[in-house]
């Protein structure tokens, strides 16, 4: 029996991948001409929404979704979430319609045609050096001054350990934040674990549940209070994956 649970995942599996090039195929003279300069990225990012709900609905999975407070068209704000599946880039374009950028790692951008729009639309980062990493802090810096929003998963990847509920967070999120001062949008993925972890054989359809929290106000804030906000924000996500209230 076992068996035959091993060989239905391997398919679905398979199936994911399918939905994630299927649809940038299908849409990919859109894709060609809204990536060709940043005037368009608002209507790459529709196109982007829809992919994402392509791949979220094909594999099975349904979101739940509870939000304190919801962002507003036209205004900036740093989004931040936990982090422990690729599934969840498509729930955050999923549940936030408001454009905004990734910063992400710049390891996605070798899958194949999904690599190459990564490239031309989020802030890559190699987190094992240093000159990435403020080149990316640059890049964030330069589009939030055009009064784009910026999502960034502050645990700077997913942790190779499945048992870490919430791993510490990095700086990068709350300095940004606090320089431009935009509100923080804590955000919880409860399932995205459970349903697509990493490790290949595990997993399945069902609910995604998500919480958007109280935004956290920066104002008034000084770098020198980015630590303080950190671990607020943190505890916010912490306490949600801890006890629920989105069932």
């Amino acid at each position: 029996m076992k068996y035959i649970k091993k060989v239905g995942i391997l398919f679905w599996r398979i199936w994911f991948y399918i939905l994630l090039v299927l649809p940038i195929v299908i849409m990919l003279p859109f894709l060609l001409i809204f990536t060709s300069a940043e005037r368009f990225y608002p209507q790459f990012f529709v196109c982007a929404r829809i992919w994402a709900k392509i791949i979220i609905y094909g594999m099975g999975f349904h979101i739940k979704m509870k939000a304190d407070e919801l962002p507003k068209e036209h205004k900036s704000y740093m989004l931040v979430a936990n982090h422990a599946s690729m599934l969840d880039i498509m729930l955050m374009l999923a549940v936030i319609r408001q454009p905004f950028i990734f910063i992400g790692k710049k390891e996605l951008s070798k899958i194949p045609i999904f690599g190459f729009f990564y490239r031309r639309t989020c802030i890559l980062v190699d987190r094992k050096l240093q000159k990435s990493r403020k080149e990316a802090f640059e890049e964030a810096q330069r589009r939030l001054k055009q009064e784009n929003s910026i999502c960034i998963f502050p645990e700077g990847g997913v942790p190779d350990d499945e048992s870490i509920l919430l791993d510490q967070f990095k700086d990068g999120a709350f300095r940004l934040a606090i320089e431009h001062q935009i509100p923080i949008v804590p955000i919880t993925f409860h399932d995205t674990k459970k349903r697509f972890s990493y490790t290949f054989f595990s997993g399945g359809p069902g609910k995604l549940r998500v919480k958007i929290h109280h935004f956290i106000c920066t104002e008034g804030l000084e770098l020198s209070d980015r630590r303080a906000l950190k671990e607020k924000t943190r505890e916010v996500i912490l306490q949600e994956l801890k006890n629920p209230t989105v069932t």
